[in-house]
């Protein structure tokens, strides 16, 4: 049976509200699939950090690592700050990561991006808007 972790990582932020989208999503995740066991890191100013978690799935029974973003779009965190942290090179997405049990697969996901998803959740939230009229 394969295990594969994934590291769900936010930006952080003073505001307490955007932990909990973080770790909310996260266990969201969980509910949605079996599939994979997740984990929230924050790039700053908030715990846990990347590093921190990254440091626990190394001590956990993974076949894989994917690296997953909750950011909208490309900049300086996904281009490089992220790949530096998994060592990998600018832009990278594929790499290996060291565990207890060996070196796995660690695979990094592009930023949410354009997705008609997307589209999909702005004309919600415009409709619920609406509903202020």
């Amino acid at each position: 049976m394969s295990s594969k972790g994934l590291l769900l990582v936010g930006h952080g932020s003073k505001l307490q509200y955007n932990k909990e989208l973080i770790l909310e999503t996260g266990k969201m995740i969980t509910g949605k699939s079996s599939e994979f066991m997740v984990k929230c890191g924050f790039m700053s100013m908030n715990e846990p950090s990347v590093e921190k978690m990254l440091e626990e799935f190394s001590h956990t029974a993974i076949d894989v690592l994917v690296v997953v973003p909750l950011f909208l779009a490309k900049g300086v965190h996904i281009e490089k700050d992220i790949p530096s942290l998994l060592g990998l090179p600018e832009g990278g997405r594929k790499g290996t990561f060291k565990t207890d049990n060996g070196t796995i697969p660690l695979v990094y996901a592009e930023p949410i991006g354009v997705d008609p998803l997307l589209a999909d959740l702005m004309l919600k939230n415009a409709e619920n808007a609406l509903k202020l009229v």
